[in-house]
């Protein structure tokens, strides 16, 4: 009875334990099933996230509105811009010609007046809204933002980029218009006159064939072509514009910032425009123009943070994300018919020449006192500017639309940010000739018909074209 009491409580604790077994191998299988189901979802419908995915993981959930189509945004803008969608030539005009007139200032009323040395932006806007909204983001995540005025000067009239602009409810923000452009002039000067001379025609030729332009081919005996000639008009129109025409700006003192439509910001490049004034105004008194953005493939958040170099102005280098003030646009304007003169169709290559040969040194503290040049730059080793456009005027590609030069900057930035808002900068000279020769134009500003209208826009701000 014993042996048998012993037999059937050993067969108990072995039902027992293989009860336990079962339940762990049922439990692994499920388990095991659970990860392969997944896997298998996750291969079906959650592949790698693509270019556009992943840089959406890269922007606020609350900026997404920025970069939706405007068909899909919310109704209710205060954009009137819709009902524009086909406008005649004339109508067109008289659109523009009422926004100028009107310079409505969007969310005043939220933000109050602009303070007087307030950071005034202006963004110089052609038609490639892709970039535009991203730019508009990176302004948004800017801290700081919300004491600037951005002005959004277009060359084109168009309905969804009015409706972005806007939609921009984080400070102020103003449109003006380019009236000269191509879109408001399509066979007139200054755009293409069924008249003009083509391109490429000899100059004798066109002699012969009596075309408008004839006698005023450029340096290289290339007649003008406006999708060129525009850009340099309309950079020099809206400056004009900015500094001496409208009234919010009217008393401005501060620091104005030129960026374009594919460029991005850093999130503490106001906080360094401020560092850079200041320091300006304590260590380099010849400094003047401010420039956040560099062409350098290669930079050192870690190393460079809050270096700045001082070095002559150089078009080619520092034309990204520059800034200046009033005493130096007066300056510039002086020299208006060098400017407008020049046979260069770039307006940064003009501001070269004129810096070269027009603009008298400034006298001051700053080093580099040998250097016979009217524009001294202080730049940023690290940029708080990028350029993002893979298209442009010079520039095409198959795909225009492409995010991958953003998605780049958006994780530079990323890695950077505990090197970001520095608290003073440092300043080194930069080793340069004490000569530098002056440039040879790039040509297609040879047409007298653009001389006058680039002096024009200088001296008639009231100028009104047929």
């Amino acid at each position: 009875m014993r042996v048998s009491g012993v037999a059937v409580m050993g067969g108990g604790r072995n039902g027992r334990g293989t009860l336990v077994r079962t339940l762990a191998l049922v439990f692994l299988a499920t388990l095991l099933w659970l990860q392969f189901h997944v896997a298998s979802l996750t291969s079906r419908s959650g592949s790698p996230p693509s270019g556009n995915e992943s840089l959406l993981m890269l922007v606020p959930q609350e900026l997404h509105r920025f970069l939706k189509d405007r068909r899909n945004s919310t109704a209710g803008s205060n954009s009137t811009a819709g009902i524009f969608g086909n406008l005649t030539i004339s109508e067109l005009r008289r659109q523009i010609e009422k926004a100028n007139l009107e310079q409505r200032v969007f969310n005043e009323e939220a933000f109050g007046p602009l303070a007087s040395d307030a950071p005034v932006i202006v963004i110089q806007v052609h038609a490639r809204l892709t970039y535009l909204r991203h730019l508009i983001v990176s302004l948004a995540q800017a801290k700081g933002i919300e004491q600037t005025l951005l002005i959004f000067s277009h060359d084109v009239w168009d309905p969804d980029i009015n409706f972005l602009v806007q939609s921009v409810d984080f400070c102020r923000v103003m449109q003006i218009f380019y009236p000269y452009s191509i879109q408001t002039h399509p066979h007139t000067f200054p755009g293409e006159d069924p008249n003009d001379c083509p391109r490429n025609i000899k100059r004798e030729s066109a002699l012969v064939k009596k075309c408008i332009n004839a006698e005023h081919p450029d340096l290289y005996g290339h007649y003008r072509e406006a999708k060129f000639t525009q850009t340099k008009h309309h950079w020099w129109w809206k400056a004009n514009r900015v500094f001496d025409q409208l009234t919010v700006t009217k008393n401005h003192v501060g620091m104005v910032l030129f960026l374009e439509e594919d460029h991005y910001v850093a999130e503490d490049f106001l906080h360094v425009l401020r560092l850079m004034e200041r320091t300006c105004k304590h260590s380099c008194e010849r400094c003047n123009i401010l420039s956040l953005g560099t062409y350098l493939k290669t930079y050192s958040y870690y190393a460079d943070n809050k270096k700045a170099e001082v070095t002559p102005w150089i078009s080619s280098k520092h034309n990204m994300g520059m800034a200046f003030n009033r005493i130096t646009w007066n300056k510039l304007r002086d020299c208006a018919s060098k400017f407008c003169s020049y046979d260069d169709y770039n307006w940064d290559w003009s501001l070269q020449h004129i810096a070269q040969g027009c603009i008298p040194p400034s006298q001051g503290s700053g080093g580099l006192s040998h250097i016979q040049s009217g524009l001294i730059a202080m730049v940023m080793k690290a940029p708080r500017i990028f350029h993002i456009g893979e298209c442009g005027v010079h520039h095409k590609k198959n795909n225009c639309e492409s995010t991958s030069v953003i998605e780049k900057v958006q994780n530079v930035l990323k890695t950077a940010k505990k090197h970001l808002f520095p608290s003073q900068l440092t300043l080194t000279n930069a080793a340069v000739a004490k000569k530098t020769k002056l440039r040879k134009g790039n040509g297609g500003w040879g047409d007298i018909r653009d001389h006058q209208l680039c002096l024009n826009i200088t001296l008639n701000p009231e100028l009104r074209l047929p």
